[in-house]
C-alpha cells in the first residue's frame, strides 16, 4: 500500500511539472487542445492540461537572417554576387505556427528569390549608387509577403556586391575615362571664361584709346624690365601712328 500511494505522489508531481510552464517577458505560448489552437499564452506562470494541451513556444525578439549569396543578373546583363541580411521578428505567434511549417526557412528561401527578382531589375550602376532605395524595397516587399505568417520585417540591408576582375577592370577604365572627361570640360570651361574676360577687356579699351596707349607702354616697362638683353619686335596698332602722321602730312 505504501508503495502504490508513493507511485501516486510521483506521477502527480510529474502531472504537475508537466502543466506549470514559466515563460519569459521575450516569448509567447501558442495552446493546442487536442489539436485545436485555444490561445495566445504568457509571459508568465502559464497552466497545461496534461496530456490534452500541448504549448509551442515562440520567440518575439528581433532575429538577424543571413541570406547566403545569389548569382544575379543585372538589367545591363552583367553577373554580380550579392548577399544580404534581413532583420524580423514575429508579431503574431498564432499565425507563424498554424500558417507555415517553418516561417525561419520560408522566410530565408523568400529573401534569397525576392533579392534576385529586385537586382535583376536594377543595372549595375544603381545597385552600386542606390542601394539604401532598394533595401527599402526589398523590406517593402518581404514585409508584405510574409505579414500572412505574423512576420514583420524591419529591415533588409545589401552587405557585399562582387564582381568578377574583368568587370572591377572596364569599371575602373570607365572611371578614368570619366575623370579624364570632366578635366577636359573644366578646362574648355576655364579657357572660354577667360575669353570672355578677354572680349571685354578688348571691347572697354577700344572704348578708350588712351587706356590701349598704356597698356602697350606697360607692357614694354613689363619687358624691359626683365635685364635681359635681347630683341624685341613690338607692334604697334594704327591707332597710335594715326596722330604723328597727321601731325607731318606728306607733301
Amino acid at each position: 500500500m505504501f508503495y502504490f500511494g508513493g507511485m501516486l505522489v510521483i506521477f502527480g508531481a510529474m502531472l504537475l511539472f508537466a502543466s506549470v510552464k514559466v515563460l519569459p517577458e521575450y516569448q509567447r505560448g501558442v495552446v493546442l487542445t487536442l489539436g485545436r489552437y485555444t490561445g495566445t499564452k504568457g509571459p508568465g506562470l502559464v497552466l497545461l492540461i496534461p496530456v490534452i494541451q500541448r504549448m509551442i513556444r515562440v520567440d518575439l525578439r528581433i532575429t538577424v537572417m543571413d541570406v547566403p549569396p545569389q548569382d544575379v543578373i543585372s538589367r545591363d546583363n552583367v553577373s554580380v554576387r550579392v548577399n544580404a541580411v534581413v532583420y524580423f521578428r514575429v508579431v503574431e505567434p498564432d499565425k507563424s505556427v498554424l500558417q507555415v511549417v517553418d516561417f525561419f526557412q520560408a522566410t530565408s528561401q523568400l529573401a534569397q528569390t525576392r533579392l534576385r527578382s529586385v537586382l535583376g531589375q536594377h543595372e549595375l550602376d544603381e545597385i552600386l549608387s542606390q542601394r539604401e532605395s532598394i533595401n527599402r524595397t526589398l523590406q517593402a516587399i518581404l514585409d508584405e509577403a510574409t505579414d500572412p505568417w505574423g512576420i514583420k520585417v524591419a529591415n533588409v540591408e545589401i552587405k557585399d556586391v562582387d564582381l568578377n576582375e574583368t568587370m572591377v577592370r572596364a569599371i575602373a577604365r570607365q572611371a578614368e575615362a570619366e575623370r579624364e572627361r570632366r578635366a577636359k570640360v573644366i578646362h574648355a570651361e576655364g579657357e572660354m571664361q577667360a575669353a570672355e574676360k578677354l572680349r571685354d577687356a578688348a571691347a572697354m579699351l577700344s572704348q578708350q584709346p588712351q587706356a590701349l596707349q598704356l597698356r602697350y607702354l606697360q607692357t614694354l616697362a613689363d619687358m624691359s624690365s626683365n635685364g635681359k638683353s635681347s630683341t624685341i619686335v613690338f607692334p604697334l596698332p594704327l591707332d597710335l601712328i594715326k596722330p604723328m602722321m597727321a601731325a607731318f602730312p606728306s607733301k
